[in-house]
């Protein structure tokens, strides 16, 4: 076996060995919920309607419909086997390492300095963030399809092969349609046109390679044009032209330095003042870098085709246009980064050859480096095991912040740890004090911990701030039946109907009053309202098909009704949501048909990664009364209401 197939041997093996503990991570509440957990027509597999959505979908506030079908193969593999899941982005990497390490072999034809750019590229700590995040699949794919964009072209120059030009043309759709990143990848065929190609000089530049280029420009601008759709980018005007160009200025220098000296690695880094001098200084240093690298061409062009492919990448994430409240991120850095390793892999040759040094130097001060970086990422995907380790890093290495603490607080809630998540949305609180998402959050955790008159405070405070919020309302007559307070309760669920007509959770919370109150005509009503109002919600369907199907008065259930219901809930899950089917289990076994609530069931809890949490239990307590041939009862209660924030 040759050399180089040895060379992407061992780096694939490697990499795969260091972020083999992801296999055990869980999936994040942070975006993958979207993604994949809580995303039914993902979760459904690879079906021909799911197909359709990817190709016609704007949800998550991008097009990448490659990457929507390759979630979906996951879950038809894999269902929501969370490793599974992160393994096939650790995969997708390894490969992009191998397949880096070749187009930079084919390119320059030098061995080690290729291996050492890929090497670096693999193991380098800042790209845990693209290789441990579910979500970030875009990242490591449209990444995997660049590379062979820039391999099939390097074929076509070498070889005059139309062939390669038009598979280069194919990856690059492929690659856009994974993430809109690489819009930026026809300037990076230039680049290497320049360099190592040397088809043309500055001074004596053809324009036909420009022209040569005009496909790719097309593609770029079609899903520009698409990605400005799809992301409502007029968003940009919240932030002040000048504070965001201060911000994409400290950006660069943050993201060279972290390349560099990878310190405190974050998944989430707030915008904050920065200060004049400080962004005074990274210009200068950009400055000092350009031209150092527009002087060091005339020995050796890799210096200025590595800092532009760094600046030039940079460019449609640098955060000139806003888009979200991240002032920067470690993921956007997984294809700049590569122009960084080429100088310093391919320079430092340069400079060893130069100056003469002994070749065991820079060999050893490569190995020492590759040990650096291995050991900083083992440390830095040890954050990512789950959402409260990360977001608890995060609080570590950025200091306070909302989304740190409300991220932390969401995830101890979903380990229904209640008291440590109203202490971190409290925290969240003391930061952002009039937010409404922050008094929900805390009024919703006071109400799962019993304390219902605490959370109406709470309540009180957002319809202070916004009366004309027709939810907020439902939220507080919801928070007023807890407490007894029937009438008051009508009178808010009333004022959201004023509002907002045919609001389903008005509906659904006016009936579980009125059945308090004992006019179960009305409340049947105002159940199937609730339907009406949402058909197609497979939340509300199953929250009435619930109340039908286990209330202890004989008058209000409907089990044929509730089976009805229920199933069209399902249907439009894709049998992937437990708390559909255990209303479905208990509207079947109303009916008598135990057998088919026993699937139900079963299927609900094969569903749960963690048999331990609350939901599951319930639904296991639910299975044994079908077993024994028992229907469930259970009064309407506030816990069984629709989630609402």
């Amino acid at each position: 076996m040759s050399l180089p197939r040895v060379i992407a041997l061992c780096l694939v093996a490697i990499t795969l060995a260091v972020y083999v503990p992801v296999s055990g991570h869980d999936f994040l509440h942070y975006d993958d919920e979207d993604y994949v957990t809580n995303n039914h027509v993902v979760k459904a597999g690879l079906t021909w309607a799911g197909v359709k959505w990817a190709f016609t979908t704007g949800f998550a506030a991008n097009w990448f419909p490659v990457t929507w079908l390759s979630h979906m193969v996951d879950c038809e593999l894999f269902k929501l086997n969370a490793g599974a899941h992160h393994m096939g982005n650790v995969v997708f990497h390894a490969v992009n390492a191998a397949l880096l390490f070749g187009l930079l072999l084919r390119l320059t034809g030098k061995i080690w300095p290729a291996a050492f750019v890929a090497m670096l590229f693999a193991w380098h700590p800042l790209h845990v963030e693209s290789v441990a995040w579910v979500a970030e699949r875009k990242e490591v794919l449209s990444t995997f399809f660049g590379l062979l964009t820039m391999l099939s072209y390097a074929k076509y120059v070498q070889q005059s092969s139309q062939f390669h030009y038009g598979l280069a043309l194919l990856y690059y759709a492929l690659a856009l349609m994974s993430k809109p990143m690489l819009v930026t990848l026809p300037f990076l065929l230039l680049l290497i046109d320049y360099w190592p190609l040397q088809r043309f000089a500055w001074s004596t530049m053809r324009w036909r390679y420009v022209v040569e280029k005009t496909p790719f420009f097309i593609l770029a601008i079609g899903v520009c044009l698409i990605t400005i759709k799809v992301q409502h980018l007029v968003a940009s005007t919240k932030l002040p032209h000048v504070f965001r160009l201060e911000n994409a200025i400290f950006a660069i220098g943050h993201y060279l330095s972290q390349t560099l000296w990878p310190g405190s690695l974050s998944i989430f880094y707030p915008f904050k003042m920065i200060p004049i001098q400080t962004v005074v200084a990274v210009i200068i240093i950009m400055l000092a870098l350009s031209l150092a690298a527009w002087l060091a061409r005339k020995r050796n062009r890799c210096w200025l085709v590595g800092w532009l492919w760094f600046l030039g990448t940079l460019v449609p994430v640098i955060g000139l246009v806003q888009v979200g409240s991240a002032a920067m991120a470690d993921r956007y850095m997984y294809v700049p980064s590569i122009g960084i390793f080429i100088a310093m892999g391919f320079g430092l040759l340069d400079v060893r050859d130069r100056w003469s040094w002994s070749g065991k130097y820079f060999t050893g001060a490569a190995l020492f480096t590759m040990v650096i970086c291995v050991v900083l990422t083992e440390r830095q995907l040890g954050y990512w095991k789950n959402g409260e380790t990360l977001f608890r890093h995060v609080l570590e290495a950025t200091g306070d912040s909302p989304v740190a603490h409300g991220n932390l607080g969401l995830a101890l809630e979903k380990q229904e740890r209640y008291e440590e998540a109203l202490a971190e949305y409290r925290q969240m609180g003391s930061i952002i004090y009039s937010e409404y998402e922050y008094h929900i959050s805390v009024g919703n955790m006071l109400v799962k911990l019993g304390r219902p008159a605490a959370a109406l405070i709470e309540y009180g405070q957002c319809l202070t701030r916004n009366p004309s919020n027709a939810i907020t309302h439902v939220i507080v007559g919801n928070a007023l039946a807890a407490q007894e307070k029937f009438p008051d309760a009508l009178a808010e669920f009333t004022k959201a109907e004023r509002l907002k007509t045919n609001l389903a959770p008005a509906h659904i919370g006016m009936a579980n009053v009125l059945l308090k109150m004992g006019n179960r005509t009305n409340a049947v009503a105002e159940l199937w309202a609730a339907v009406r109002a949402e058909p197609y919600n497979g939340q509300t369907l199953s929250v009435v098909a619930r109340v039908l199907a286990t209330h202890p008065d004989a008058a209000v259930r409907d089990g044929p009704g509730a089976v009805l219901i229920a199933s069209k809930a399902n249907d439009f899950s894709y049998g992937l949501r437990p708390e559909i089917l255990d209303a479905l289990g208990m509207a079947l076994a109303e009916t008598g048909d135990y057998a088919n609530a026993i699937v139900c069931a079963v299927n609900a809890l094969e569903l749960f990664e963690d048999r331990e949490t609350g939901a599951a239990k319930s639904i296991g307590h639910h299975l044994r009364f079908y077993q024994n041939h028992q229907p469930w009862r259970e009064p309407f209660s506030i816990t069984n209401l629709p989630v609402i924030h």
